[in-house]
Formats: C-alpha cells, sequence, structure tokens
C-alpha cells in the first residue's frame, strides 16, 4: 500500500468534546497474530460504537531479552515451554498489516490506534500518520523512550499501572521537558494485574492524579466485567481503556481478561448512559418531571366545612394532593386568615 493512500487517511486526535468520554477498545494482540482475526476484532469495536480500536507494535526481539520471564498471569493463559520472546514473537504484526488494518478501520468507520513499545515501532506508528500515541504502563520509567513519544506524536495517553504519584511526575515532566504541552497529555489511571482484583482498583486515585497533577484523567480497566470503567465515567474520566476480544476461552495471554462482544456492546451504552445521566450539576426541576408536581406535591385544603368569614386555623385546614393551590410552605401565612367564602371538605383553599 502506497504512502499516498496513507495521507489520504488522517489519523484521528483525541477530541475533547463537551463531558463524552473516549473509548479505546483495546484489541491489543488479541488478533493471535492473524489479520483475519484482527480484522474480526475491528468489526466488533465499531459495531458498540467504540471511538478507537487500539493493537500493539512492537518487535519482540527488541522489547524482550531471550530470557524475560513471563508474568504469572501469563504463564496460566499461554503455554509453559515457551520463553516471553517466544510468546510476542507470534503476536508481531508486520508492517504491512498495519497498513491494512488502517485501511479497514476506515472503511468501518472506527479509528485505529497503536501502542508502540520500542523506537522502531514509534517510527512506523508516526510513518503511518498516526497523531496519537499511548505510553503503555511498563514504560512509564523509561526516560528515552518517554522523550522520543514526546518528538513523535502531537498528543499521548500515559497508562500508569504498577507506579506511583512520584513516578508518574517524573514521567509527565519528561515528557513536557521533550516539547510537549501538559493539554496535549491524559493520564490513566491503571492496575496492571490480569484481571485486577477490586480490592487493588483504587479508583479513587484517579482524581488524585488530576488534582496533584494538574492533567486530564482516564481510566484503563483489566478487572472482570464492566462495572469499573462505568464507575470511572462517573468519576470523571475523559477516557476508558478496556481490553475485548471475540472469546474468552481463545488462547493467548490476554483474552481471559477481556470482555467479550456483547459485553464490550453493554459497556460503551452503560458509559454513554451515565454521562447523560451527569447532566450539568444544576439542580433545577427536569422538563419530564414538570408534569408530576401537581399530582405529587400537596396544597393547603379544607379538613372540614368552613364557613365564610371563619378563622383558619388548625384543626379546619390541612395539607393534601394534588398541588397547584396554596404551597403548604404558606401555612402560617394562612392560619389565622379570614374565608373569604365557604368552602367544602377537601376544597383546595383559595384567598
Amino acid at each position: 500500500m502506497s504512502r499516498v493512500y496513507m495521507q489520504e487517511i488522517p489519523q484521528k486526535k483525541l477530541q475533547k468534546l463537551n463531558n463524552r468520554c473516549i473509548i479505546i477498545a483495546e484489541a491489543g494482540v488479541n488478533h493471535n497474530g492473524s489479520i483475519a482475526l484482527a480484522k474480526q476484532l475491528i468489526d466488533v469495536a465499531a459495531e458498540a460504537k467504540a471511538d478507537f480500536v487500539k493493537f500493539q507494535t512492537f518487535k519482540a526481539n527488541k522489547l524482550v531479552t531471550n530470557t524475560a520471564n513471563k508474568a504469572s498471569y501469563q504463564k496460566i493463559t499461554t503455554s509453559s515451554d515457551e520463553t516471553q520472546l517466544q510468546m510476542l514473537a507470534k503476536l508481531e504484526l508486520k508492517e504491512e498489516d498495519h497498513y491494512e488494518l488502517i485501511k479497514y478501520c476506515s472503511k468501518k468507520g472506527i479509528s485505529f490506534l497503536s501502542t508502540a513499545f520500542d523506537f522502531e515501532s514509534i517510527d512506523l506508528l508516526k510513518k503511518l500518520n498516526i497523531k496519537l500515541g499511548k505510553v503503555p504502563s511498563g514504560e512509564i520509567t523509561n526516560l528515552p523512550y518517554l522523550r522520543k513519544m514526546a518528538k513523535s506524536f502531537e498528543q499521548i495517553i500515559l497508562s500508569t499501572g504498577m507506579s506511583d504519584l512520584d513516578e508518574i511526575e517524573q514521567a509527565l515532566t519528561a515528557i513536557i521537558n521533550a516539547g510537549l504541552s501538559k493539554e496535549n497529555i491524559t493520564i490513566l489511571h491503571c492496575n496492571t494485574e490480569y484481571p485486577t482484583p477490586f480490592k487493588d482498583v483504587n479508583l479513587r486515585a484517579m482524581n488524585t492524579i488530576k488534582d496533584k497533577l494538574g492533567v486530564a484523567i482516564g481510566y484503563s480497566d483489566h478487572t472482570l466485567g464492566i462495572e469499573v470503567p462505568v464507575a470511572a465515567v462517573a468519576l470523571g474520566a475523559k477516557i476508558i481503556e478496556k481490553h475485548f476480544t471475540l472469546s474468552r476461552n481463545m488462547e493467548g495471554p490476554d483474552h481471559k481478561a477481556s470482555l467479550e462482544p456483547g459485553e464490550l456492546i453493554q459497556m460503551i451504552k452503560s458509559i454513554r448512559n451515565i454521562e447523560e445521566a451527569l447532566g450539568n450539576s444544576e439542580k433545577i426541576a427536569s422538563d419530564s418531571e414538570q408534569k408530576n408536581k401537581v399530582i405529587a406535591r400537596k396544597s393547603i385544603v379544607a379538613a372540614i366545612d368552613i364557613k365564610k368569614g371563619e378563622l383558619f386555623t388548625e384543626f379546619n385546614l390541612t395539607v393534601k394532593r394534588p398541588g397547584g393551590g396554596i404551597n403548604p410552605m404558606q401555612w402560617d401565612n394562612i392560619v389565622g386568615g379570614i374565608a373569604a367564602k365557604d368552602f367544602k371538605a377537601d376544597d383546595l383553599i383559595e384567598l
């Protein structure tokens, strides 16, 4: 595929539109090295109405040594006979694969995104006209990498699994010092355990990052289910990233901690519902409930028959539905007044 064609597909940047959260459907390496499977994952993400579908771009031999151990969850979900290097080598996407997947994403109306794990992969994504860079949690202490990311992309998303606030601040400073403004950086709270136990999520830390560092925040989720990312949106997340797969029964390191297609659809629907429900913070009666005021509220009414000229008292007045009459908050102003006409029991009091 030609470079000219790639230049005709402008790659999407983050659009911080009102209170709408950006949703990244993380395909990651769940394509298992198959472009056909990767396209099926794009289909799922597009159908679910995610904003981005994200893959991972790396050269295995530039990412890990030949003696690097697998993570404990990877030992469970992949063959015990292979090294981390051997596992990752089977999951690499070639340069031509990127062209094909970007073209397919354009056809499906969803934006392509990928995480680069090494310098060569950063250069590839830059060549592909990708504007948005994603720093994975494992690279947050990689100073040369952070500097190159800052010089290669117009916007950066920084994941923070396994890190503390000082490490996050150091990474943020490195990116800013390399030339990227804070306004173009979003930091994702994250826990790098697959799956993450609920007790370890610590979702409130997301807003600690926002308050202490003055940045836009989001959440990259590795829990089972959809509750935590939906809650993160309610707490102010501007980006949600979530792994998904065609089936958790597939072989591969990340399938077990991923959403299946129906769950991804439900998560995104739930997030959009929560965004709508959050509203604008002004406390007023909504348009939909105005009609219920006269039904649910009460008015001052006659408790018994009252003759014209009688005093209104606590004994001949009461409060009942419907509303629309004298507001019961005016009780003290009505008691002691004089009836201007006869009232039957249950009549709305009029002055």
